[in-house]
C-alpha cells in the first residue's frame, strides 16, 4: 500500500513511525513550514498545505494527525528557527549577559516573527484547538535564555533572569506590533540591558 492510497486513520499510519517514514514526514514538514512562513496561519488548510508540500491532502493525513497537528507542528518549526538565529545572534555578541539578550532583538522582529505573533493570538482566541501553541513558546523559549546566563550563575538565578528576561521581551513584542512604538521600545530595551548589567554585577 503506498501512501497516495493509504487509510486516513492513525491506526494504520504505522509506516510513518519507520525510518523512512520519518524522513519523508520530515520533509513535508520543511515544504509546508515554508509555506507558513510567507503566508501566514489565516485560511490555512491540509489542501492549501497540500499544494506546498507538492502531495495531496490524503498524504498529509498519512503523516500528521489533522489539519491542527500539522499547522502546529509547522509553528514549532518556525519557532525552532527563530531561537537557533537568536543564539546564533547571541554568540556572536558582547560577552556580556546584556549584550547577548539585547543581540536577540532584531532576530525576534525580523523574518517570519509576524507568523509568530499570529500564532499566540491564534492560541489566545481559540485555546481548545491551538493551546498548545501558546504552551509550548516558554519550553522552547526559557532553555535558549537559560543557555545565555553566565555559567558560574546557580540554576535558581539563571530560571529567575531568564523568566524576566522573557516576560519583558514579551511585552516589547506586543507594543512592537501593536503601536510600532520604535523609540519607546528602544528605551525600554536599553533599561533592561542596564537592569541585566547590574544583576551581573551582583556577586
Amino acid at each position: 500500500m503506498d501512501e497516495e492510497t493509504a487509510p486516513e486513520k492513525a491506526g494504520y499510519r504505522r509506516s510513518a513511525g519507520s525510518a523512512r517514514g520519518e524522513v519523508r514526514r520530515r520533509e513535508l514538514l520543511e515544504r509546508v513550514t515554508d509555506e507558513v512562513g510567507v503566508n501566514g496561519l489565516v485560511d490555512f488548510s491540509l489542501r492549501r498545505a497540500a499544494r506546498a508540500a507538492g502531495t495531496t491532502h490524503k498524504v498529509l493525513l498519512y503523516y500528521f494527525d489533522g489539519p491542527e497537528d500539522l499547522l502546529t507542528q509547522a509553528v514549532l518549526q518556525l519557532r525552532e528557527r527563530r531561537i537557533d538565529r537568536s543564539l546564533t545572534a547571541a554568540g556572536l555578541a558582547s560577552p556580556t549577559l546584556s549584550g547577548r539578550v539585547l543581540a536577540i532583538w532584531p532576530v525576534l522582529v525580523g523574518e517570519e516573527s509576524w507568523v509568530l505573533d499570529q500564532a499566540i493570538g491564534l492560541a489566545m482566541y481559540d485555546p481548545g484547538r491551538y493551546a498548545e501553541l501558546a504552551r509550548t513558546a516558554s519550553t522552547r523559549y526559557l532553555p535558549a535564555l537559560i543557555s545565555l546566563c553566565p555559567p558560574q550563575w546557580g540554576d535558581e538565578r539563571k530560571c529567575e533572569v531568564s523568566e524576566f528576561v522573557l516576560a519583558t521581551l514579551r511585552g516589547f513584542l506586543v507594543e512592537w506590533r501593536t503601536s510600532g512604538d520604535g523609540p519607546g521600545i528602544e528605551a525600554g530595551l536599553a533599561a533592561l540591558g542596564r537592569a541585566l548589567d547590574h544583576e551581573e554585577a551582583t556577586v
